[in-house]
């Protein structure tokens, strides 16, 4: 873990400072989450890294969480968050798995070769609209690209491939890089500036550790080889930590997600689409499909080119998915508030029995 010497180069700002009372500057340790484990996090503060024991008791809980502990080392309490990263549990379960807390700006990977895809980048830049969080899409692979042919035996154009992925939202910023060249990394030290908090996120096999390392300076994440035949990549980091960069910022690493299920996030959606959105708002009927329906604002704008098909259908995807997540995570929350009431109501009926009421 790399050493922190005050609490401006772990990401300290003034959001946080203003949650404190004189009696939490007295007696209070402040500490940030740099690690997340099955059942314990790593904490960071100026003095070192110390654990602490995760119990039902605590609040959900993530990495770039700031928390107070005491002089025993014990959880007092969670800072309000000034921004969150979660997604809904992969496969079947009804969970919500946070991902980063207080990120400044998200570098959202994307490799040049068989995982380039805009729908997963746009699917990326909602979560960041949702929280948010300024995000910079991050092309890795640069040299494998400049040197290969597209699916039509072309040449590769890198300058058409950054235009494409430019237009999914206004003022993106793109930059296309070779994760193994410090030289080409450098494009990214705009964002790089002491005290902020960056995170590094996408798919498995895009480069995210190489990437991470090349910034660091140093081989801190362990790296992995992906298949020729389809740029499948392994989990080669698995768990979420913060490093310290060179340039003062914090960086959090991320695994590879190969399933990033959005809920919650139709505020993101309506930003990342907002032309889609307004398009909406002029169909005839307010329940319009976008089918044959007359008088659809989104069909005109399909033909006269106003809108591509892809990002249309893209946009109803991610609509209908964070529609249906949301529901589902509004149940089980329900259910599990009824449940915490009625824990509640019979431990208080216990209580007022041994008290003889």
């Amino acid at each position: 873990m790399t050493p922190f010497k005050t609490l401006s180069q772990l990401g300290w700002q003034p959001v946080f400072q203003q949650q404190l009372t004189l009696e939490d500057y007295e007696n209070t340790r402040i500490t940030r989450i740099a690690e997340h484990h099955r059942s314990h996090y790593l904490l960071i503060n100026e003095t070192g890294t110390e654990s602490l024991e995760i119990h039902a008791s605590f609040p959900s809980m993530t990495v770039g969480d700031w928390i107070l502990i005491d002089d025993d080392g014990h959880f007092i309490r969670q800072l309000d968050r000034q921004s969150l990263f979660a997604r809904k549990g992969a496969g079947t379960k009804v969970i919500e798995q946070l991902i980063a807390a207080n990120i400044d700006t998200a570098f959202v990977v994307c490799a040049l070769d068989h995982d380039f895809n805009l729908n997963r980048i746009e699917r990326y830049l909602a979560m960041c609209a949702d929280a948010f969080v300024e995000p910079v899409v991050v092309l890795t692979k640069r040299d494998l690209a400049e040197n290969s042919l597209d699916a039509d035996g072309n040449a590769f154009d890198l300058d058409e491939t950054i235009r494409s992925v430019e237009a999914l939202a206004p003022f993106l910023a793109v930059e296309a890089v070779n994760a193994l060249d410090e030289h080409t990394a450098n494009a990214l030290s705009p964002w790089l500036k002491a005290g902020k908090t960056l995170v590094v996120m996408g798919s498995s096999g895009v480069g995210k550790s190489t990437l991470v390392n090349t910034l660091l300076g140093d081989s801190v994440q362990s790296t992995g080889g992906i298949r020729e035949s389809d740029s499948k990549g392994r989990h080669t980091t698995t768990a979420r930590s913060l490093h310290c960069l060179p340039s003062g910022a914090v960086l959090l690493d991320t695994p590879g997600m190969r399933e990033l299920k959005i809920f919650d996030s139709e505020d993101g959606l309506n930003t990342l689409f907002a032309e889609i959105k307004e398009l909406e708002s002029q169909c005839r009927f307010s329940d319009c499909q976008h089918g044959n329906e007359p008088g659809c604002a989104i069909r005109a704008a399909l033909e006269t080119g106003n809108i591509d098909q892809r990002r249309l259908s893209n946009y109803l995807k991610l609509q209908n998915e964070d529609a249906r997540n949301s529901a589902t995570m509004a149940q089980k929350r329900a259910k599990d508030k009824t449940f915490t009431k009625m824990v509640n109501t019979i431990q208080s009926s216990n209580r007022h029995k041994k008290k003889g009421f």
